[in-house]
């Protein structure tokens, strides 16, 4: 299942690929969350694509973990970003986040809603 697939990814820090929404997608997931009862995984992708393209050096993305596929762990090195500039309220409770964005991860799992 691809929840407990992210889950595993975020705990041992592996590499994700996978096709979301009908492309294919080389991501590390850093935050995996709940909001309303449904699941998200926040990701750093660095490869793949995207239908809106994926700049260099990759894009943060929220993911909605029913709509992942094909999802496959590897090895390889982890990839992260800018931290975000505002708070996201795309998840109410975090259940898993890599442990050294603690800081940023605080700003990301809070919501307003």
């Amino acid at each position: 299942m691809p929840l407990e697939l992210f889950r595993s990814a975020i705990a041992e820090r592996k590499q994700v690929v996978c096709v979301y929404k009908g492309y294919y997608r080389e991501v590390c997931p850093h935050v995996l969350g709940w909001k309303g009862g449904h699941p998200y995984v926040l990701v750093y992708q660095f490869g793949g694509r995207s239908s809106t393209g994926l700049p260099p050096g990759g894009e943060w993305w929220w993911l909605d973990i029913w709509e992942v596929q094909d999802v496959r762990l590897r090895d390889g090195p982890w990839h992260t970003g800018q931290s975000h500039k505002q708070p996201e309220s795309c998840v109410d409770r975090v259940a898993i986040e890599v442990p050294s964005l603690c800081g940023v991860v605080s700003a990301i799992g809070s919501s307003s809603s």
